[in-house]
């Protein structure tokens, strides 16, 4: 992946992001208020990001495998530790799913912007990039503050219009600075 396809790819991300915030429909406020115990949500971002990570996991080196010479045991475990959690930990899945996919998702984006020092407009990409990582530990560990935050978001009807004019505005910058490269 180039560094203008990553910085392009992100800011579109935004972009259709922020206009769902912005748009104020009602069937859309009530899907992003339910996204927190979708189970659709869930089979999508969760399924998605443990096949997305044992995909990675199955691409390790011998020097990456600890104690096993190939990573097939850690495909077993980790394989049956998502399975168990659809059935065991249901609640709040999809925001760990959408965790895990910002996460996993990151590290490529990263990547392309990685040594490029002469580039200074991509530090834009990179500093989003952080603040989701950051945003998605954070979700990870305390899954039903994303609940939390939806509930206060909607509380006053202007909060996310604003919200999704930021992202949808930051998406658009990010979509401009990926033609500067």
């Amino acid at each position: 992946m180039t560094l203008f396809a990553a910085t392009l790819i992100t800011g579109l991300i935004l972009l259709a992001l922020g206009s769902l915030f912005l748009a104020g429909n009602s069937a859309i406020t009530s899907m992003i208020k339910a996204f927190p115990r979708s189970r659709a949500a869930t089979v999508i971002f969760f399924g998605g990001g443990a096949a997305w990570f044992l995909y990675q996991v199955a691409g390790m080196s011998a020097a990456d495998v600890i104690g096993f010479s190939t990573p097939q045991p850690f495909l077993f475990i980790f394989g049956a530790l998502a399975v168990a959690s659809f059935f065991y930990l249901p609640e709040f899945l999809a925001v760990r799913g959408l965790s895990v996919v910002i996460l996993v998702g990151s590290w490529p984006l990263l990547m392309t912007a990685y040594g490029r020092y002469e580039l200074p407009q991509r530090l834009f990409l990179v500093s989003v990039l952080y603040v989701a990582i950051a945003a998605a530990i954070y979700l990870a560990a305390s899954p039903f503050r994303l609940r939390d935050f939806f509930e206060w978001l909607y509380r006053t009807p202007g909060r996310s219009r604003v919200l999704g004019g930021v992202l949808a505005a930051y998406g658009l910058l990010l979509a401009g600075v990926s033609f500067t490269y």
